[in-house]
Order: structure tokens, then C-alpha cells, then sequence
């Protein structure tokens, strides 16, 4: 096929490189370490997307000082032990003809003791904005210390065979501590005037440079924040980069958003607009004169990095949760065939979300980031034998389980009782912003007629019907159903909602499925604390409805704080006139009112035409109980689209 982009698909010469195109795996903690060294793990994820054609990946950070560790997943600081692992990594990507760099990081005051156990360093001592820790204001000693922790873990980097570094300057790093007057407070040779500021940045780079040499690239990450005020604007942001560009200190600049003040804009949710870092990038491709610059935030297709390169935004791009999503995402636009890219969903649930939580990052709809190693990579191996494959329902689960079977060549019937694919997964993609769901299961919808799946829908089957097809290998992805009783965790002795029988009752399933006769007033019992009933309420209130959301967490969309869109998510409510009540329980439902109380308060009435109940479902497991067959997805227990995909993925690789 013809590709309809070439402009990201043209060589860049980068300092001694040629990158073979324009897209690169931008640095971000994949936080799979295993006792501070980089193992299969992360060779295996790394090595995928060189294999998908990336022109260049940049490593996640390596903490270059005891000060700068941030996650429990950070490499060993300080210590040669890590070169030979790395050089595991870098011959693997270089197998590949990816060029590959590494971040080198400390982010000053906002340092984590519970990681690190060392004090945070910091220009001028001021507070931590990820916690309520205080920092430590170094001496000229300790910055002294610091560069040449910098220096040191460059030259890790050469020895571990790493084309180049990356200096991380970004979202209120230290090299930005230095950099603005609201972090560094100094009156010394570090801080005060301009060039003051920017000297800590200079010496190490300067420094980095003579004991690297010329065939070694150094790249700089740098970030905007319009929402804060004390972040630099767009014309200071300049003034910084063009005075380092003048000075010939880096090869390449890359421009984020968001900061440490903000970090909603950091990986943006599906609440920002895509090429949300492109004007940022334009805006230094003015400046500079010698250094090639990249842009970041939120491209996320090839229609999207094709314009921001052809229209000379920039010179090249980072793609990462789209090529977590897709590691293969290069070599498909390539290739003219950009309708085959998975398409990342802005979720961040899995990618964000489990580093938020000090895990190893995934990826929801790509379950095999962070296990090539042990499943080969994003790329299925064809089955010894054949087999007639049936999959009883049309769920993300069914539908992922029925693709992977025919991709490994098996014959596949996927069977869906109602009149279309995507199950409940569709219904929260008709939520307000979440359109992405719905290009993923056209995805999905197109890999199967590409596989030649055969797909009937209307198709209800019973255990006898099941039996009777006589597949070779059968699995169950009826999915579940929603529980209508309203119980709650925080009223745990009572089974069901006192009063729920008395009507006005409906699901969030309902709702999203315009199947609900939903009044002017309505309350939404949110016993999921995440998008499920956060999403319907959304809905609901951009229609018009005056809504309150009662839930027993301390915030609306509390499990998706992992993911940052819970911040927006509330603050879109709140425009909307919605009333949050959290840390609250319903005590009983009057038909047209309810009874709630506050976790130590007393209890009061609301008035509402209309409940709606989101809350954990209850698995659809009577075909598989009469068909004695195994299930997958939330048909073997509720759970999310997450652990679905998986469940289809990991099935149908074993068949």
C-alpha cells in the first residue's frame, strides 16, 4: 500500500545519528526495575518498539544522585553495577536500528523519602509538591556533588552502550529549580541574574560534553504550564532554550506540558485536546538555531504527528502511549496502514495509573506491554493444530479472545446475543469524552473482518446450543449483568438499599443505553468511585439533569486518581451544577427522595425524581455453569475492561 505520511517518515540527522525517521519512544518511568537493574522485563519492552520500527528511544530516567530517587521501580544511582544490564537493553534496540538514549533525572524538592530516604536538595528548600516533605537547600558543595552525579551517570550511560542522554529539565526538575526565580531564592553565583540561573544547567551539560565527546548526543527536556503562574511563560521558555541553543549545550529539545505545579497536563487525559504540546514546540522551532526540536503531549496518530512534522511544528515526535498501546505503531503507518494501529484510549488506567500505584506498567487494551518477555513480544505464534474455535459473547473480552485465536489461525465463530460488539465497554464510551473507547472497538470490528472471524450477531446461546456446535475450544464472555440492589460498602450488614423495590430506579447501564426514564432531579449512588459512575453522571448533567452523587469515597472518581482525569472529571461536574457528596451513605430510598447521612453526621432528605445505581456487577455465568465451559472477563468476575482484554488475550494464546 501507498503510505499517505512521508513527511514523519523522512531520516533526521541527530549530532553522529541518522534516525531512520521521525517517531520517537520519549523517556517515561516504565518503573520495571527488578532490585534496582534493568532485567527481561525491560529489555523485552524496550526492544518491542525498536522491533516496531522507532527511530529513537529515550530510557526511562535513572536517578542520578541518593536525593533524586522517585520510584521503587528507579535503577541503582551511583553504581557501575548497572552498565553491564544496560548493555542487555541497548544491543537489543540497536539490533533493531533504533539509536537509544537515557534520561538522567533528580527532581530537586519534589523528591520521595518514603523511595529515597534522603532528604530532598533543592535550590532554596522549599516544600515538595507531591507531598508535605520540606527539602534541603544545598550548599555550593552539594551542587557541586550533584553535577558530577550528572557527569557520572552520563558516562554510565556511553559505557552501557546509550547513543546519548537526556537531561530532564522538565515539569519543575531541578535543572528548572535553577531556572526560576520562584524556586531558587539564591543570592550566590547560582541564583539571582539570568545567567546565574542558568549555570547549574550549563556546568553540567558543558561537563557532560568534554567527558562524552563529540559522537554522543545530549538532549534536553523541558516543559510549559499555562495554568501556573509561577511556571514560565512561553516567551521565558524561549529565552532559556535559545540562550543553551546559542551555547551548542544540547542536540535536541523536547517540550512537554503540564508541571509538578499541574500534573494533569503532564500525560494528558481525554479531557485535552490531541497535539496539545504542538504550539509549545512551534513556539522554540522560532528560537533555535542548531538543535533539532520535538514535540510531545497527546500526538497520538499518524494524522497527528504527520501534520505537526509537515507543517514545520517541529522536527520529530514523541509517540509513547501510543506506542505502548501499539509497539508497532511505526511500522504500520509505514507500511499505509494506519486503520491497523490499536489506538491508545487517553486512559492512562494502565500505564499511569499502575506506576501511580509503584507498579510496572501495561497498558489496558495491550495487556502484552510489560510481559514481551514472557508472551514474544506484541505478536502471536501460530498454532500447531488448527482448531474450530467458538467465543459466546461480544464483549471487549470476546472480541479480544475471537482476534488473537484467528490471528494464531484457528477458525473462529464469535457468537453476540444482542445486535452489537463492545458489550458494556461501548456503553462507557458514549460517555461524555470517551469517544476513544469507540475507535478502539471499531479496531477491534475491523481486525475480525480482516481475520475472516465470523460474527453473528443476535445470537443468544444457551448451554445446549453451545454444546451442540461442536467447537474444538469453547469460552464464555457473557459478561455480567448490573446489580440493582444498591448495597454498599459502607453499609456492608444490609444486603440491599432500604426502598429500592419502590421504583424510579435505574443503572448506570440503562442510562448510557437510553434506556432509563430519567426525571429533572436525580441522584446517582456511586458505589464504583470511577468512570463508570462519575462518566453517567457527566451525561446526565450535560443533558440538563440536575445531579447528586453520593458515594462512600472520600472523592468522586477516587479509584481513578491513579489516572489524573479524576481532577477535571470533578471540576466539569462542578460547572455543570452537580453536588458531590462524598464520605456518604444512603440510608434509604422514599420513591422520590432519599435519606443519606454523612460518614459522623446526621442523616438528612434529598429530593429526586430518579435513582441511578452504579455499582460492581453481578458475572452472567449460566451458559458456561449448563455448558460446562471455561469463561473470561467479568462472566468469571466483575472487574474492568482491563482485566477483560487480558483474560481474552491470555486465553487465546494457550488454545
Amino acid at each position: 500500500m501507498t503510505p499517505k505520511h512521508t513527511a514523519i517518515f523522512q531520516p533526521l540527522q541527530l549530532r553522529h545519528k541518522t534516525l531512520r525517521n521521525r517517531i520517537v519512544f520519549g523517556a517515561h518511568t516504565a518503573n520495571m526495575s527488578h532490585n534496582g537493574l534493568p532485567g527481561e522485563r525491560h529489555r523485552g519492552y524496550y526492544e518491542e518498539r525498536a522491533r516496531g520500527g522507532a527511530a529513537m528511544i529515550v530510557v526511562e530516567p535513572v536517578p542520578v544522585h541518593g536525593a533524586a530517587v522517585l520510584t521503587r521501580g528507579n535503577f541503582l544511582h551511583s553504581t557501575d553495577e548497572i552498565i553491564p544490564h544496560f548493555r542487555k537493553v541497548t544491543d537489543a534496540v540497536h539490533a533493531h536500528g533504533a539509536v537509544i538514549c537515557h534520561q538522567l533525572y533528580h527532581v530537586g524538592q519534589h523528591g520521595d523519602g518514603d523511595n529515597s530516604y534522603h532528604a530532598a536538595w533543592s535550590p532554596s528548600g522549599l516544600p515538595s509538591f507531591h507531598d508535605s516533605d520540606g527539602s534541603h537547600a544545598m550548599s555550593e558543595a552539594e551542587i557541586e556533588e550533584t553535577i558530577e552525579s550528572y557527569v557520572q551517570a552520563a558516562r554510565r550511560a556511553k559505557e552501557s552502550g546509550f547513543d546519548g542522554i537526556e537531561l530532564f529539565a522538565a515539569y519543575n526538575a531541578l535543572p528548572d529549580q535553577f531556572w526560576l526565580p520562584f524556586n531558587n531564592r539564591r543570592d550566590d553565583k547560582w541564583g539571582g541574574s539570568f545567567e546565574n540561573r542558568m549555570r547549574f544547567s550549563r556546568t553540567l551539560l558543558e561537563r557532560v560534553r568534554k567527558m562524552a565527546g563529540e559522537d554522543f548526543i545530549i538532549g534536553m527536556a523541558v516543559n510549559m504550564d499555562p495554568t501556573s503562574e509561577v511556571s514560565q511563560t512561553i516567551e521565558q521558555l524561549q529565552e532559556v532554550v535559545a540562550w543553551h541553543d546559542e551555547r551548542h549545550l544540547m542536540d535536541y529539545v523536547t517540550c512537554g506540558t503540564g508541571s509538578y505545579f499541574d500534573h494533569t497536563g503532564i500525560i494528558p487525559t481525554v479531557f485535552f485536546a490531541d497535539k496539545l504540546g504542538a504550539p509549545h514546540a512551534e513556539a522554540l522551532k522560532q528560537v533555535v538555531k542548531h538543535a533539532r526540536v520535538q514535540c510531545e503531549a497527546h500526538v497520538r496518530t499518524p494524522d497527528n504527528a504527520e501534520e505537526v512534522v509537515r507543517s514545520g511544528q517541529a522536527d520529530m515526535v514523541s509517540i509513547v502511549r501510543g506506542q505502548i498501546a501499539d509497539p508497532h505503531w511505526v511500522t504500520k503507518a509505514r507500511e499505509g496502514r494506519p486503520e491497523d494501529v490499536r489506538p491508545c484510549l487517553s486512559c492512562n488506567q494502565m500505564c499511569w495509573g499502575r506506576r501511580y500505584r509503584d507498579y510496572w506498567i501495561s497498558c489496558l487494551i495491550n495487556p502484552s506491554a510489560g510481559r514481551e518477555f514472557e508472551w514474544g513480544g506484541d505478536r502471536f505464534v501460530a498454532a500447531a493444530q488448527p482448531k474450530t474455535v467458538l467465543v459466546v459473547g461480544g464483549g471487549v473480552a470476546g472480541m479480544e479472545a475471537a482476534r488473537v485465536a484467528a490471528e494464531r489461525g484457528h477458525k473462529v465463530m464469535l457468537a453476540e446475543a444482542s445486535d452489537r460488539l463492545g458489550g458494556q465497554f461501548r456503553l462507557a464510551g458514549q460517555q461524555p469524552r470517551r469517544q476513544q473507547i469507540l475507535d478502539y472497538i471499531d479496531w477491534l470490528e475491523r481486525q475480525l473482518t480482516k481475520l475472516q472471524v465470523q460474527v453473528k450477531l443476535n445470537a443468544p446461546m444457551d448451554g445446549d446450543e453451545v454444546k451442540a456446535f461442536g467447537a474444538d475450544e469453547v469460552i464464555v464472555a457473557t459478561g455480567s449483568q448490573p446489580d440493582m440492589k444498591g448495597f454498599q460498602r459502607g453499609l456492608p450488614q444490609f444486603d440491599a438499599l432500604p426502598g429500592v423495590e419502590r421504583g424510579n430506579v435505574w443503572s448506570a447501564e440503562d442510562v448510557m443505553a437510553k434506556r432509563a426514564s430519567v426525571g429533572k432531579h436525580v441522584i446517582l449512588l456511586d458505589e464504583t468511585a470511577n468512570w463508570k459512575g462519575t462518566g453517567t453522571a457527566l451525561a446526565l448533567a450535560e443533558q440538563g439533569h440536575a445531579v447528586t452523587i453520593v458515594t462512600g469515597a472520600a472523592t468522586v472518581m477516587a479509584e481513578m486518581a491513579r489516572t489524573s482525569a479524576d481532577i477535571q472529571a470533578r471540576a466539569r461536574l462542578r460547572q455543570l451544577g452537580a453536588t458531590l457528596l462524598t464520605e456518604h451513605v444512603m440510608l434509604e430510598w422514599h420513591g422520590n427522595s432519599a435519606a443519606v447521612k454523612a460518614s459522623g453526621g446526621q442523616a438528612y432528605k434529598i429530593d429526586a425524581d430518579t435513582l441511578v445505581i452504579a455499582a460492581t456487577n453481578v458475572s452472567e455465568r449460566w451458559v458456561a455453569d449448563d455448558a460446562g465451559a471455561a469463561t473470561i472477563g467479568d462472566a468469571s468476575a466483575a472487574r474492568t475492561a482491563a482485566m477483560a482484554i487480558y483474560d481474552g488475550r491470555k486465553w487465546a494464546m494457550g488454545v
